[in-house]
């Protein structure tokens, strides 16, 4: 047996997940991730998958975050509005960027958090953050084939990941490339 240096390309490695996702009648295996938010990967909007394809004619686990186009929305106008609020207050350390010790004064902190939220509302209501539904790949992740997934779903099912598999592998995806922009109070519109 060779010696690989992305074991995503080992095949005793791909049989052994192949193995694993069909005894459980499926195409795929979820992937516990110890350091990324539960909350997100919890939600609906955001799997971890794994499964087999192929790439340049050779089988190869694909490494998978597939989510919605809502959560990526969300994403990129909590970003651009974190960004305003850095200039506005550098010295602002949001939440999720927190040490142990850090402190702030409780009525700045809710000033700061209300100027966050009026931006937020701003961003959506003017739509200046549009998305659609995209693919990256990388072929020099660190197992396999690092795949960055996007779809216009209202949630991350199984039967969702599973057709996304289907057509991927079968080279008969097509994504959507409609321009989307989210509101928090609605759905989605054009």
């Amino acid at each position: 047996m060779g010696t690989y240096k992305n074991e995503g390309f080992d095949p005793a490695v791909i049989r052994s997940l192949k193995e694993q996702y069909t005894q459980e009648g499926s195409t795929f295996i979820y992937v516990e991730d110890e350091d990324d938010d539960s909350d997100v990967l919890n939600s609906g909007e955001c799997v971890h998958v794994q499964f087999v394809g192929n790439y340049r004619e050779s089988e190869v686990i694909y490494d998978a975050i597939i989510y919605t186009l809502r959560l990526h929305h969300s994403s990129l106008v909590y970003e651009m509005a974190m960004d305003k609020v850095k200039k506005s207050f550098p010295s602002y350390v949001p939440v999720e960027e927190r040490k142990a010790d850090y402190r702030i004064d409780p009525e700045l902190e809710e000033e700061i958090e209300l100027f966050l939220t009026e931006l937020i509302e701003e961003i959506e209501e003017t739509e200046a953050v549009k998305v659609q539904e995209h693919i990256e790949i990388d072929p020099d992740f660190e197992f396999g084939i690092s795949l960055d997934v996007c779809l216009n779903v209202e949630e991350i099912t199984e039967e969702v990941i599973e057709d996304f598999i289907a057509r991927f592998t079968s080279n008969t995806l097509e994504l959507d490339e409609t321009m989307y922009s989210f509101s928090s109070d609605d759905e989605s519109e054009s």
